[in-house]
Parts: C-alpha cells; structure tokens; sequence
C-alpha cells in the first residue's frame, strides 16, 4: 500500500542505530506515524525537524503496519524557530497538542489553524481558539452559547470547572470562588486585552490538563507558562 500526503511534522523520536519513528500531521490522514530509515544522517536530520512543512510518501505491505516514510522538505522553518523564542514555544505547544488526537483521524482543520499560528507572529488570541478547537475536537467542547443556569444568552460572565458550560453574571453572583472567568471576547468577538487573553489560556490549560492531558498522565509543557507571559505581557 502507498500514499503521498503533504504534512507537518510534529514530532521524531530514535529507532534504532540509525532511524527514527516520524509523527506528522497530513492533510486529509490526520496524525501519521512512520519509519524513516537513516534519519539520524547528517542529511535527514535537519529536515525531520518538528515545524517542518514535508511531502509524505508512505508505503507498508498491510495498512494497519507502521509503514516507512520517505521525506521531502517542502518548507523549512526550525532554523527561524530557534531564533525566535515565543515562536518556537508556540510551535513546540502546538505540535504537541496535535499530538494528543487519534491516530489516521483527519483532522484538516486543525491543521490549518497549527500552520497559521506556526507562520505568524505569536498571537494570543490564535492560540486561544486553536486550544478550544482541539478541546472540541477530542469530544470536550466548551459551550459558551447559554447559561448553564438560567438559558440567557447575554452578560455571560463565567465558566463552571465542572461541566465547561457558561454562566451569566447574574448566576454567577453566589459562587464566584468556584467559577472560572470568561472573557467577553469569547462570546462577542470584541477586542481581547492582555488580562482577556491571560484568562481564556487559564480557561483552556484548565480544561486541557482537567480533560485530556491529566486522564492520560500527562503535563502540558513546560515551556508553556513563558509563552502565555510573553503572550500577555502589557504593551
């Protein structure tokens, strides 16, 4: 069996002496694994860099094997990562979100939302609603639509921990201790300020870790904490 698939590596690992396993996500196949022989070589190497933009060939005798790659950069963007550290930060977070989804599950959106946020500059709002999607897309979706409470649609103000479900002011009121803060952007598109921006990453982390990253053991990266400062800092 064989594919070629444009893709964005996510993520290498050692195979061996010499190889390695590659993960990337490819538009129309969602997150794929497979071997690339020699690409530990001082030829691979620089190429199966995570943030890489490469054409996919994929062959295997059944498709339920892991298969072997053959790799062909399209785009290069390690080098320009390195020297841009909030931008690094964000493509090491997303790559390792788009990491979190089911194997050879499509997932194009996705993908496009990492690739605009890889291409440009750092942008908190980007992330925001890349980590809502990925929420969504794993089957834990906020619902920002209505209050939980009362079913208004407006002055909603807070989020519950529990059910991720949105509540109005109003509701709100008893149990602010217990709820989390919704930043009106969410809901109306306003124009988000950096404590806006620093409350809905609080909200997603919240969720991410609560949801996806603390059932399979996991932690969101370290690296995540001097994004979200650079991300919200005042200017």
């Amino acid at each position: 069996m064989e594919w070629t698939g444009e893709a964005l590596l996510i993520g290498v690992r050692r195979h061996g002496e010499s190889s390695v396993i590659a993960e990337a996500m490819v538009a129309g196949r969602g997150r794929c694994l497979g071997l690339v022989r020699g690409g530990r070589s001082t030829r691979l190497a620089p190429v199966l860099q995570p943030g890489n933009t490469v054409q996919l060939t994929w062959r295997a005798r059944l498709e339920d094997q892991l298969g072997q790659f053959i790799v062909e950069l399209l785009q290069a963007r390690a080098a320009e990562l390195i020297i841009d550290r909030p931008r690094l930060y964000l493509s090491q977070l997303v790559c390792e979100h788009l990491r979190l989804l089911p194997e050879r599950d499509p997932h194009d959106r996705l993908l496009g939302m990492a690739l605009r946020l890889i291409d440009s500059p750092p942008d908190g709002v980007a992330l925001v609603q890349f980590e809502l999607a990925v929420l969504d897309d794993l089957g834990f979706g906020l619902d920002l639509s209505q209050c939980a409470v009362t079913g208004t649609t407006d002055d909603l103000t807070h989020v519950s921990p529990k059910s991720g479900r949105a509540v109005s002011r109003a509701a709100a009121a008893p149990y602010l201790d217990r709820l989390l803060p919704l930043p009106s952007f969410l809901t109306t598109r306003g124009n988000a300020s950096p404590h806006d921006i620093a409350d809905a990453l609080h909200l997603t982390s919240h969720f991410l870790q609560s949801r996806v990253f603390g059932p399979r053991e996991l932690a969101l990266s370290a690296t995540r904490d001097a994004l979200v400062a650079a991300l919200t800092q005042e200017h």
